[in-house]
C-alpha cells in the first residue's frame, strides 16, 4: 500500500475516535474556527454552483487537508456522467485520495452543502475523514444527523466528528432556486 503524506500527522488513529453527537461536537473537534467553516463552506457552493449551471443537483463538497488547505473539489455528477455514485462527496474522497495516494484521509474534513447521503457518509467514514461539516440537513436522505447518524455509529470501525448548520441559509437557497426553476421549465 502506497503511504501519503497525512500518515503520522497526529491525528487520532482510525479506531480510537469516540462516537460523536451535537452536544459534544465542539469537544472532540475544538479546533476548527467557524470563520474556516464558512470560508470553506463558500468553497463548496462555488461547487454547487457549477453543477448547477450544467443541470446538476447543486450540491458542491470540498476535501480539507490536516493543513487547512482544499485538497480536492467536485459537484455533482450523476446526470453528465450517467453514473449514479457521482455524488460531490465521492468525486471530491476520490480526488482527495489520489492526490494523497492513500484511501485513509485520516485528519481531513469533509465539507459539503448538503448533509450526505448514506452512500457518502458511509464512504466518509471509510476514508476516515476527521470530520463532516454540511450546510442543509437533507430530510428525505441525510445519513449524518436527519434520518441515520452513520458517521457518528459506534458500531463502525471510525467515527468523524459532524458540524451542521454551516452557512445553512445559502445551501438551502442555492438547492431552493434549482428545483423551482426546474418545476417552471
Amino acid at each position: 500500500m502506497k503511504k501519503g503524506p497525512f500518515r503520522g500527522s497526529g491525528c487520532a488513529s482510525a479506531g480510537s475516535a469516540a462516537p460523536v453527537n451535537d452536544s459534544t461536537r465542539r469537544a472532540a473537534n475544538p479546533r476548527t474556527p467557524e470563520p474556516l467553516n464558512e470560508t470553506w463552506m463558500r468553497a463548496a457552493l462555488r461547487e454547487a454552483e457549477k453543477g448547477a449551471a450544467v443541470g446538476e443537483i447543486p450540491v458542491g463538497a470540498v476535501v480539507i487537508s490536516p493543513e487547512g488547505k482544499i485538497l480536492a473539489r467536485a459537484h455533482n455528477r450523476s446526470v453528465t456522467a450517467n453514473d449514479p455514485t457521482a455524488h460531490a462527496e465521492i468525486l471530491a474522497l476520490r480526488a482527495a485520495a489520489r492526490k494523497a495516494g492513500n484511501y485513509r484521509l485520516t485528519g481531513c474534513r469533509l465539507v459539503v452543502t448538503l448533509e450526505p447521503c448514506p452512500m457518502c457518509a458511509g464512504a466518509a467514514v471509510v476514508a476516515r475523514v476527521e470530520e463532516i461539516i454540511y450546510g442543509t440537513p437533507d430530510p428525505k436522505g441525510g445519513a449524518v444527523s436527519t434520518l441515520y447518524r452513520i458517521a457518528s455509529d459506534p458500531r463502525l470501525n471510525h467515527r468523524a466528528a459532524v458540524t451542521p448548520g454551516v452557512l445553512a441559509e445559502e445551501c438551502v437557497a442555492l438547492l431552493t432556486s434549482f428545483f423551482r426553476s426546474r418545476r417552471k421549465g
